[in-house]
């Protein structure tokens, strides 16, 4: 399996303060990555930079093997298949759950022309598809506002899903969510990472171990260690910068 996107000795400074030291990064096709750490460790960081929303003093960022992602805008790196949701969920309250991924799949136009324009029987099956992907058929037409917390969550990746990305950034996706809503956000990323590779930046520490398949550990702008979460938990040093402070296991 070749890697879809590689960061290279990515360096950052915000008013004198190193964000990120150096941090190298790869992430496979179709992984579920985890991205770990104590807060500050540059978690967040790391996802701003390669989605382009902050730009690196020093470093590369390949995606595809040949897009050099620190030198294009974050507009572009969107249309290149690079799609970030961020931790609050943000949707559009007063339109329909339906709505909302139809507008996500044609950003390009204004939220007037949009709904006044008639969908393609192919453009309504793919919005049907990711309704059924995040498990919100049956809500199609409530208003995003009157969804729970969790429900949102989903409704906004499946906005991201819409825009058929290749690359999907998610920063603590479940933060907020019920046990049962965590295990349907685990399946749902199990699916993504069929067709998209996904890189998660988390805290809990039993929903990494239940559904990553490769996990960074970063401290303090650098990436302390990589592996699966079995030989993270037995790394000494991981233990204790991090997951002794914690407390997980």
């Amino acid at each position: 399996m070749k890697p879809i996107l590689i960061c290279r000795d990515v360096k950052v400074q915000f008013d004198g303060f190193w964000a990120l030291q150096g941090a190298d990064i790869s992430v496979q096709e179709h992984d579920i990555h985890f991205l770990i750490g104590p807060n500050g460790a540059g978690k967040t960081t790391m996802l701003d930079i390669i989605c382009g929303k902050t730009k690196p003093h020093s470093g590369e960022i390949v995606f595809q093997e040949t897009a050099e992602l620190t030198k294009v805008p974050e507009y572009q790196i969107a249309k290149m298949g690079v799609a970030r949701k961020f931790q609050a969920p943000s949707v559009f309250s007063q339109l329909t759950v339906f709505e909302n991924i139809e507008l996500a799949m044609k950003q390009k136009k204004t939220i007037l022309s949009l709904l006044m324009a008639r969908m393609t029987r192919e453009q309504r099956g793919r919005v049907i598809d990711i309704l059924k992907l995040i498990g919100l058929e049956e809500k199609r037409d409530a208003e995003a506002g009157s969804l729970s917390h969790g429900q949102k969550q989903w409704l906004e990746i499946g906005m991201q899903l819409a825009m058929e990305p290749k690359l999907l950034l998610l920063d603590e996706p479940i933060a907020g969510m019920t046990g049962k809503e965590r295990d349907k956000t685990g399946a749902l990323l199990e699916e993504i990472a069929k067709t998209c590779s996904v890189l998660i930046v988390e805290h809990d520490m039993e929903f990494v171990r239940s559904f990553s398949k490769k996990v960074t550990v970063m401290h303090e702008g650098r990436v302390l260690c990589e592996g699966s979460m079995d030989e993270i938990t037995s790394n000494e040093e991981v233990a204790a910068v991090y997951l002794g402070r914690s407390g997980a296991s």
